[in-house]
C-alpha cells in the first residue's frame, strides 16, 4: 500500500512538472499562437443561454462595423436572421417569452435591413443603433453566457449618442469605425 501511494505521488509530481513546462514553452510562441491557444479557454467559460446564436451574430456584426466592412456586417445580419428563425421559444418561461416576442420582430427587421445593405454602411449603422437596444433587452432577460459590456458613443447620430454591446472592455466603436475607433466609454458591465 505504501508503494502504491509513493508511485501515485511521483506520477502527480511528474505530470504537474510536465504541464508547467508545456505552459512555459507555449508562452514563447507568437501572438497568433497564444491567441489560438487561449481561445478554447475563453470558449469553455461561456455558458449556454437561449440567445447564444443571436448574440454571436450580433457580436460579429458589431466587429464588422467597427472595421467599416459592410459585406461582413451584411453576412452577420443574415446570420442573426437565421438564428431568430431557429429560436426555440418552447424552452422559455412565460415572462421570458413575452420579452422575446416584444423584441423579436423589431430586432429581426433591423438584422434583415443590415443584411440587405452591404454597400451602405451608414444605413447599416442606423439599424445597428436600434438593434443594439433590442439586444440589450434580450441579454438583460436571458443573460449573455459571457461577460459583456454596454458601451456608449456620445458622437453618433448628430451628438444624440448610441449604445452597443461588446465582448471586450476595449472600445472598438461600430458607429464611427476606423475614423474614431476608440471613441466611447463602458456604460455597464453585464454578467
Amino acid at each position: 500500500m505504501k508503494y502504491l501511494l509513493l508511485i501515485i505521488a511521483i506520477a502527480v509530481t511528474i505530470f504537474t512538472a510536465c504541464n508547467n513546462s508545456n505552459n512555459n514553452s507555449s508562452k514563447k510562441g507568437s501572438d497568433k499562437t497564444q491567441a489560438k491557444q487561449e481561445a478554447p479557454t475563453v470558449a469553455a467559460t461561456k455558458a449556454t443561454t437561449p440567445v447564444n446564436d443571436i448574440l454571436a451574430g450580433y457580436l460579429q456584426l458589431k466587429n464588422a462595423l467597427a472595421n467599416d466592412n459592410g459585406s461582413d456586417a451584411a453576412a452577420a445580419g443574415n446570420t442573426m436572421v437565421g438564428a431568430f428563425q431557429k429560436f426555440n421559444k418552447s424552452v422559455l418561461t412565460a415572462a421570458q417569452k413575452k420579452v422575446y416576442e416584444d423584441v423579436e420582430d423589431d430586432a429581426r427587421e433591423h438584422a434583415e435591413h443590415i443584411g440587405k445593405n452591404a454597400d451602405n454602411v451608414p444605413h447599416q449603422r442606423e439599424h445597428f443603433d436600434m438593434l443594439s437596444k433590442d439586444m440589450y433587452e434580450l441579454v438583460k432577460t436571458f443573460g449573455g453566457g459571457q461577460n459583456l459590456y454596454q458601451d456608449y458613443c456620445p458622437m453618433f447620430n448628430d451628438g444624440k449618442g448610441a449604445t452597443w454591446l461588446s465582448e471586450s472592455k476595449e472600445i472598438r466603436n461600430p458607429y464611427l469605425g476606423k475614423k474614431m475607433p476608440t471613441c466611447g466609454t463602458v456604460k455597464e458591465e453585464l454578467k
